[in-house]
């Protein structure tokens, strides 16, 4: 977990990382499916998937060019963030930023099977996954 513009130690992760964590895991192949999904519908963009907690959860593209601005508001801190960014291969890894209340939470696993058969396997629309994995973030992350 980043904690933006401090320099204190890293508390404990909050409850809704802890939450994310969890949703992440029970949802691993419809998030891959939706990772996927989305970067095809999105093309060769630079910008990333995102969950931002508020008002209530939902999907967000993260463009690299918000991060890049953010990253040098909060002194460098996202350096990390960019650089995973950058080395992310849509095609074999999923790749998330949790974004909380002056938080982030890198969110990035490789599923088996890869994003592209996972999106074949779950046999959705992005439309319909998005509406169904958002729904069930509003219902397990209490933000």
């Amino acid at each position: 977990m980043i904690r933006l513009g401090t320099t204190e130690p890293q508390k404990p992760e909050n409850n809704w990382q802890r939450q994310l964590d969890e949703f992440v895991k029970a949802n691993r192949q419809e998030l891959a499916a939706l990772s996927w999904g989305l970067y095809l519908a999105k093309g060769e963009s630079k910008d990333t998937l995102g969950i931002d907690l508020k008002p209530k959860p939902h999907f967000v593209y993260c463009p690299k060019e918000a991060i890049e601005k953010l990253n040098h508001k909060v002194k460098n801190q996202l350096q990390e963030i960019l650089g995973v960014v950058d080395a992310h291969q849509p095609d074999k890894e999923v790749l998330i930023i949790g974004i909380g209340t002056g938080e982030l939470k890198l969110i990035q696993f490789e599923p088996q099977p890869a994003p592209p058969d996972c999106f074949e396997q779950v046999g959705e629309e992005v439309d319909t996954l998005l509406d169904r994995l958002e729904q069930g973030l509003s219902e397990q992350i209490e933000v």
